[in-house]
């Protein structure tokens, strides 16, 4: 059976150790990591990708609350807030986390024995009303369904060497991303990432697909020359655009402000596809909560470009591909697993 992986945060290194035994008695839950702030946390989330998460509210540098309200509308992941300050439970709870548990006065052996055990009681249900829905699932072979909108112009061919991808993505897109990144070859066109991301983040997921993709991944920095082969996830708070000279496309990765609630933004980057590579681009929005991409993939198809929508049973949050759908961005739509197939079948 598949154990639950818990990220445990506290800044208290024998607080967090000693929970970490008592819960590591749980047949069903696997500790993968403990962090002492929010920044060591960021990057352990990303190392080890946890089920679940136990958060301390009191820390250092950055508190719980804030660090929730940061992280949760960008990678979701179910919170059980853990802390002796009471009075921060709404906050907590307000903030996105899925419950809060009071940190125990005394700290006998069998205190925190009880208290492990409420703990864990907590993390499984956390995960089982919110974590195993971000799992893949099954889907059989006659819901392979593939819709194709109306002049879908699904005969389109374009060669590898000269175009463009552009993927945008938002909930649940990190491992939607990777999924669809790890199944295209290894001198795919020329591609470009946004997913909603907080600064830091984007770097290490840049470097994670880097090592699992068959393609070279990189975090955007301004001025980096697109060509087969190289994938560039746009950095966090910054937005990211394709500019086109003399000499080919290249980004441009700069700070500005937020657009259709995010920086970096997928309607920044599908429009800029749009304007400067218009037919020559592929198109494809993923999971997401809201509707950033949808307007910009519009753009896209209005210019000649390929479009691409993930279909509502395999999203984590079937919101932004349901939106482009909706105003006709999306020329196909299909599941997840499907994705990096369908965009293969339009290169020669």
């Amino acid at each position: 059976m598949k154990k639950i992986k818990l990220l445990v945060v506290d800044d208290s290194i024998l607080f967090r150790e000693v929970l970490s035994r008592f819960i590591r008695q749980d047949p069903e839950i696997e500790v993968v990591g403990t962090a002492g702030d929010a920044y060591s946390a960021r990057d352990m989330i990303l190392k080890y990708e946890p089920d679940v998460m136990t958060l301390d509210v009191e820390m250092p540098r950055m508190d719980g609350v804030a660090f929730l309200r940061k992280l949760l509308p960008q990678y979701y992941l179910p919170v059980v807030v853990v802390s002796s300050s009471f009075g921060q439970k709404q906050s907590a709870l307000d903030a996105g986390a899925v419950d809060f548990i009071q940190k125990p006065l005394a700290r006998t052996n069998a205190e925190m024995h009880k208290f492990a055990s409420d703990i864990c009681r907590t993390v499984k249900a956390a995960y089982s009303s919110h974590g195993s829905k971000n799992e893949p699932e099954s889907v059989p072979d006659d819901h392979d369904v593939i819709t194709h909108t109306d002049f879908s112009g699904g005969g389109r061919r374009f060669r590898k060497s000269d175009a463009v991808l552009a993927l945008g993505a938002s909930t649940g897109g990190t491992e939607a991303l990777e999924q669809v990144i790890k199944n295209l070859p290894a001198d795919c066109p020329a591609t470009v990432v946004v997913q909603h991301m907080p600064a830091g983040f984007t770097k290490l997921y840049s470097e994670r697909l880097n090592k699992s993709c068959p393609m070279e991944v990189k975090e955007a920095e301004d001025g980096d020359r697109l060509r087969r082969g190289l994938v560039i996830v746009g950095a966090g708070e910054h937005h990211l655009r394709v500019c086109r000279d003399s000499r080919g496309y290249y980004v441009s990765s700069r700070p500005g402000e937020k657009v259709s609630g995010h920086c970096p933004s997928v309607d920044v980057l599908f429009t800029s596809v749009a304007e400067s590579v218009k037919s020559n681009a592929i198109g494809v929005i993923l999971t997401g909560m809201g509707r950033d991409g949808a307007d910009g993939l519009l753009k896209m198809r209005q210019a000649g470009a390929f479009t691409i929508g993930q279909d509502k049973d395999t999203c984590v949050v079937y919101g932004m591909p349901m939106e482009a759908y909706k105003i006709g961005a999306v020329q196909v739509q299909a599941p997840l697993y499907k994705i990096a197939d369908i965009i293969q079948d339009q290169l020669i």
